[in-house]
């Protein structure tokens, strides 16, 4: 059981109607937005196949998902998401690491909780720039589509 972590890198002019439904399904309606699905979802690797094109994704390691978590992770009202906050009204004792440990097995869904903690989190554009073009595959030197694990060392970077 593995936690994608989904970033949008390309902007909304235009988009075709198909992309711009499955990107809003997925929660990421602005650039450099990013969700959190397992990839045991059903029909989540159709839509990323859909989308491969105005996004990027891989698995999110532990550190990197409780470095997001404490940086970007905000509940209703804008606050940013604190260890008190996770312990009074999710009950899960041990705070935000603990709810990052069960992020990771799959015992929690983060787009479930929706009304207690926002499952987007905003992200800064990354730190020294791309490495790549954003209209290219990973694969091919630039950075949309697939990426597996490298995906926390950008997601390091844009926080």
């Amino acid at each position: 059981m593995s936690l994608y972590a989904i970033i949008r890198l390309r902007g909304r002019v235009d988009v075709p109607p198909n992309v711009k439904y499955t990107l809003r399904l997925l929660r990421l309606h602005k650039k450099f937005h990013c969700v959190l699905y397992p990839s045991t979802l059903p029909g989540i690797d159709g839509m990323l196949h859909v989308v491969k094109d105005w996004v990027t994704w891989g698995e999110i390691d532990y550190d990197t998902l409780v470095e997001l978590l404490y940086k970007r992770g905000r509940i209703p009202g804008n606050k940013p998401l604190t260890d008190d906050y996770v312990e009074k009204v999710l009950g899960i004792s041990g705070g935000i690491k603990e709810l990052a440990k069960k992020l990771l097995q799959g015992e929690i869904m983060l787009h479930k909780l929706e009304d207690k903690i926002k499952p987007v989190f905003r992200l800064h554009p990354p730190r020294g720039g791309f490495k790549g073009s954003i209209k290219k595959p990973y694969g091919d030197g630039g950075e949309l589509g697939y990426r597996g694990p490298a995906i926390n060392e950008l997601i390091k970077r844009m926080l």
